[in-house]
């Protein structure tokens, strides 16, 4: 059976993308709630039948957009760590990258802002641990497994540290661009802190 895709599978996978390009744009500049389906087929140029064709509604278009960043969010995140072979270094770098990711004003709103707002809370957070928990579980085991940290409790200290890094997150996205870089650096400052308390008392 040929791999090769029609042009009509063709034009409808790039149909999609610029529809999730539009509207993460869009959801960017206006919110979810200021954003209608037709802002963005028109945006687009294409039908509003054609973004039905691809997204049953307006919240399942913000879901996608919502997954799109965060699958190239922890992609960067896991490039930036892999880097290293240690695995307390290899799990700065990833924390650098997060905060980084964090940082990036679109990326910022819409998954820490307008994210529980367009998806209610439940949903947000089903979509977070999807995406994200299993690479803070990646680090946080491996950091373990390496001695950096304590085996203790830990699927205590995957969440703790999970819902340490949401924190961190929504204060990021919060924090007004004059004040990120401070914000930014004091969270890399405190973070790091917080994971050399969890060494083993007899580490070095």
């Amino acid at each position: 059976m040929s791999g090769v895709k029609s042009r009509r599978e063709q034009y409808s996978e790039a149909t999609r993308a610029a529809l999730l390009e539009t509207a993460t744009a869009l959801f960017a500049e206006r919110g979810f709630a200021g954003t209608a389906l037709e802002d963005v087929a028109s945006a687009t140029q294409v039908t509003r039948g054609a973004v039905y064709h691809h997204f049953a509604g307006k919240r399942d278009l913000f879901e996608a957009v919502l997954a799109d960043l965060e699958m190239r969010a922890m992609e960067r995140i896991a490039t930036a760590a892999a880097s290293a072979t240690d695995a307390w270094e290899s799990a700065l770098l990833g924390l650098d990258a997060f905060l980084e990711q964090c940082s990036e004003p679109v990326y910022g709103r819409l998954v820490w802002q307008e994210g529980p707002v367009a998806l209610g809370w439940r949903r947000w957070k089903e979509c977070e641990e999807k995406y994200a928990y299993g690479l803070t579980e990646q680090f946080v085991r491996s950091l373990m497994a390496s001695g950096y940290i304590e085996p203790t409790a830990p699927e205590v200290t995957v969440r703790f540290v999970f819902a340490l890094l949401g924190a961190i997150g929504s204060l990021l996205a919060d924090a007004g661009r004059a004040e990120k870089p401070r914000v930014r650096a004091e969270c890399a400052v405190l973070i790091r802190r917080m994971l050399g308390g969890l060494r083993p008392p007899d580490a070095s």
